[in-house]
This record gives C-alpha cells, sequence and structure tokens, in this order.
C-alpha cells in the first residue's frame, strides 16, 4: 500500500467573511503524528472542519491534496471514503441510529457496492475493538452517543476510527473533558492505530495527552498562522511557560524586521 500524504499549501479561510486561516502549510505522511497547539481562536478547530469539508468554512486561497488528489473538490462524505477521519470534540448524538448500523453502514460505505462487510465479520472486528477500549457490549445497541458521557463519546469515536481504518485521521480536541483514566485509553486506542499507513493530526490545548501519544512534530498556532514547528520539547516548554514567551519572540522579530 502507498504511504498516504496529506499536503497543505498556504490555506486560507474565511467564516462569515472574517480570515480565520492566514496561510497554513503541512505535509503530514503515513506513519508521522503532528500535533498543533495554540491559544483560544488561534484557528486549530477551523483547520480541521475545513479539512473535513463543513460548508461553513470558505477556501479563500491555497489548496489541500491527499495522495496527490484535490481534497478540497471532494464532498465530505467523499473525502470520508477516501480516508479522512474526523474525531470532534463535541461529537452528535444520532438518536434512533444504534452504534452497530452506524458503523456497519460507515464501512460499507467506504468499501463499495459490491464489498460489504459480513456481518460475521464485522460483529466479530467490532466486539474485539470493544473490548480493547473497554467499552461496555451494550453500547453496541445503544443509539450513536445519546446518554454517554463525555468519556463515552470520545472511546466511541476512537472505536468508529478503529473499525474505519482511515489514512488521515484528525483528532479535534479528543481529550476535551477526559478524566486521566479515559485519557489513558483513549490514547492507547490512536496508538494501537500507529503506522505508515496512517498519519495523524492531533489538536489539542494541554501537553498531558501528548505524554501518551509521543508527537513527531509539534506546531504552534496564532492568529492563523503556525508560528513554530518542534519536536516534543516544543509541548513541554509551552505547557511550562505558556505563550508569553513565544509572543514575546515574535514581537521583537517583528520589531527587528
Amino acid at each position: 500500500m502507498q504511504q498516504p500524504e496529506l499536503k497543505i499549501n498556504e490555506l486560507k479561510v474565511s467564516v462569515e467573511g472574517k480570515e480565520i486561516l492566514k496561510g497554513i502549510s503541512l505535509d503530514i505522511k503515513g506513519g508521522e503524528v503532528h500535533a498543533i497547539m495554540g491559544p483560544n481562536g488561534a484557528g486549530k478547530s477551523t483547520l480541521s472542519a475545513t479539512l473535513m469539508g463543513h460548508p461553513k468554512y470558505i477556501v479563500t486561497a491555497g489548496g489541500v491534496n491527499l495522495n496527490g488528489e484535490d481534497l478540497l473538490a471532494m464532498a465530505t462524505d467523499e473525502r470520508a471514503r477516501q480516508g479522512i477521519f474526523l474525531a470532534m470534540q463535541y461529537p452528535s448524538e444520532i438518536s434512533g441510529v444504534t452504534n452497530a448500523d452506524f458503523l456497519r453502514s460507515a464501512i460499507n460505505a467506504k468499501r463499495g457496492k459490491g464489498n460489504e462487510i459480513s456481518l460475521i465479520k464485522f460483529i466479530r472486528e467490532m466486539e474485539k475493538a470493544m473490548k480493547f477500549l473497554g467499552i461496555d457490549e451494550s453500547f453496541a445497541q445503544r443509539y450513536v452517543n445519546e446518554g454517554f458521557s463525555g468519556g463515552e463519546k470520545k472511546r466511541n469515536e476512537i472505536l468508529q476510527m478503529m473499525l474505519l481504518e482511515p489514512q488521515m485521521v484528525l483528532l479535534d480536541e479528543i481529550d476535551s473533558g477526559l478524566d486521566i483514566d479515559a485519557l489513558k485509553i483513549v490514547s492507547m486506542g490512536v496508538n494501537e492505530m500507529r503506522s505508515a499507513e496512517r498519519g495523524f493530526l492531533i489538536i489539542t490545548h494541554y501537553q498531558r495527552l501528548l505524554d501518551y501519544i509521543r508527537p513527531d512534530f509539534v506546531h504552534i498556532m496564532m492568529e492563523g498562522r503556525i508560528v513554530r514547528t518542534g519536536g516534543p520539547e516544543l509541548a513541554e516548554k509551552v505547557e511550562a511557560e505558556g505563550y508569553e514567551w513565544l509572543r514575546a519572540e515574535l514581537d521583537f522579530q517583528d520589531y527587528a524586521d
């Protein structure tokens, strides 16, 4: 299988006429984990929503390619079939649709007509993943996220990821609201899926998630731009000192220029 690659080139995005992303460039290859950190309002979630195709976010410049194909030309469902997966900060509830039915339908949509997964194989794979994530078997017949706690919703997102086996995974503040036990389980699921066949873009406010999911690259985003890139030590510095040191450096650089 060809190593997947997501290339974001000078991406600019506006919402209701206001520019939020002001020229984002990233290259994410299979086997890599990229983390994006930054203060509130930096544009982190705008990036993930844009990549998934949310109609609220209008691309005004730049481009995004997935394995050499124009991602921005694809509808949201086509992006999912091509291997983009987004785990959201606030997963939606879908009343009347069980987790099992939802997951099997999603898998079959990705596999295509004539290549549907058999019921026996689906049940076996779902039960294996649920056991790995410590999810009770009853979840399979519960409506998607309805009545779930925050931690249960996040585990359910990781369950979907494990069964869909995407090429590029976008995790938008997957650690938000999780206690330490739930955080460890969610991280375990992500680490289980790390391979050369899959790339990750993790959006987080806190370095604690990166204690469990060790990133290859850490990017700091401010005011719609990536202003600094480094390794895991960059996240540790942010955790220890916040963003003021970086704001001071950037102000100095602007002055010096």
